[in-house]
């Protein structure tokens, strides 16, 4: 059986071309950005199906608005904020918006709202992709066995949903791949102290720092601790300075009540793509979906920690550290994904200069349906079952299984040496 899943494997991976896949690729690009060119060409603020194009920059767009009028008491009040929206746009905003981010996150978008909204939201988006353009760039100049190839990299990219649900919504996530790509090369530097600050940035949304503490944490690493602390806490003081210490003291106290704001923080379960909605999905009892949760999420924490201190190389380890942060990450909406980008190249470059086994033509058919399966969200409503997840948590184990392999290679090889090195062996 064993020998016929290894032959399945190996024949469904070599129809897996570089020329199918950019072929694919193309289609599946031209297919999303197709229909959303036709959905917002429209006069004025509202896509064909009257949503506020751009929508969810709009939150954004009044916090910079409210860093303009450096007014902190309107931080954390969902209602005023509602109303100064309609006042910006000059018709009802639609969806509401908890008000969870720190202080200073308002400051990044106060260059923006002295611009008209459409305006704002074309800059921001334009600024989100040309991020990811330049992120994936740094990463595939050290994937040797991608850039002969740079087009279809460049097509993937563009196709990729974690960056199309990202540009389209207006969302934020670029400033979480800017963290993830600049920490993987302070690592690559062995600069950890460069590294913490990097992954420090997270502050802005810190369930995305969850598995960094952890692993770093219980690997001992210090510097990258004693980083992360400052980048963070920095953030933090440049916000309560702007601000005033009552800012900071609100958006402390809204952190311990985020719980009971679940709902309003998370109103399409569809979208996201953790272990913690795959289990909210499939499972109707809550205490039993967060159960299984908790203990899946145990298994990643642990694996990812052993694939971290091992002496592998950085390009697996790092796609591993990602995609347990991906898939322990309590919310990871849709457009959260494209954090994933630069595990993806690191990945595929593995995969061009691997020999043949098993384990790399699994990861190939992984990485491959890993890539579209975030588009079958709307399947939700018949099948209960967030078909990404399987299929991330599946390729988490098999480079984690790649990693236990040539880490079990060189612990042989290192045996051998030492016996020959030793009188007895002579």
């Amino acid at each position: 059986m064993g020998t016929a899943l290894t032959r399945n494997l190996q024949s469904l991976a070599a129809d897996l071309t570089r020329k199918r896949i950019r072929g694919h690729a193309v289609l599946l690009g031209l297919v999303v950005w197709g229909l959303y060119a036709i959905n917002i060409a429209t006069p004025g603020l509202r896509d064909r199906e009257g949503q506020l194009k751009g929508a969810d920059f709009l939150h954004f767009y009044v916090l910079g608005n409210i860093a303009r009028m450096h007014d902190g008491s309107m931080l954390y009040d969902a209602p005023r904020q509602a109303a100064l929206a309609q006042e910006l746009i000059h018709q009802e905003p639609g969806e509401s918006y908890l008000p969870v981010y720190g202080p200073q996150f308002s400051l990044i978008f106060r260059p923006l709202a002295g611009l008209p909204y459409g305006w704002a939201a074309a800059a921001w988006m334009l600024a989100s992709a040309l991020t990811c353009a330049i992120c994936c760039w740094l990463v595939l100049r050290v994937c040797p066995h991608l850039r002969d190839d740079r087009a279809t990299v460049l097509i993937l990219a563009a196709a990729f949903p974690g960056f199309f649900f990202m540009v389209a919504s207006g969302q934020n996530s670029a400033l979480a791949l800017i963290a993830f790509t600049a920490a993987f090369f302070c690592f690559r530097a062995e600069r950890l102290f460069l590294a913490g600050m990097a992954l420090g940035l997270l502050a802005y949304k810190p369930q995305f720092g969850v598995m960094a503490a952890v692993v770093f944490v219980l690997t001992l690493e210090w510097r990258v601790i004693a980083g992360a602390l400052m980048t963070g806490a920095g953030q933090l003081a440049v916000g309560a300075l702007y601000y005033g210490r009552a800012a900071l003291d609100t958006y402390f106290k809204g952190l311990t009540q985020i719980n009971q704001n679940a709902s309003a923080l998370e109103p399409h379960i569809d979208r996201m793509h953790s272990l913690d909605a795959f289990w909210r999905l499939l499972v109707p009892w809550p205490r039993v979906a967060f159960a299984l949760y908790a203990a899946t999420a145990l298994v990643v924490v642990v694996v990812t920690v052993w694939c971290w201190k091992t002496k592998t190389p950085l390009q697996l380890r790092y796609a591993v550290f990602l995609l347990g942060t991906a898939l322990v990450n309590p919310h990871l909406t849709d457009y959260d994904l494209v954090m994933l980008m630069p595990a993806l190249l690191l990945i595929g470059d593995w995969i061009l200069q691997s020999a043949e086994s098993p384990e790399r033509d699994a990861a190939k058919l992984l990485t491959y349906t890993a890539f579209f399966l975030p588009l079958f969200g709307p399947l939700l409503r018949f099948v209960h079952v967030q078909l990404s997840v399987p299929a991330y948590s599946a390729l988490f184990l098999v480079m984690a299984a790649v990693i236990r392999k040539q880490t079990m290679g060189s612990s042989g090889r290192e045996q051998e040496y030492h016996a020959a090195a030793s009188p007895l062996g002579a």
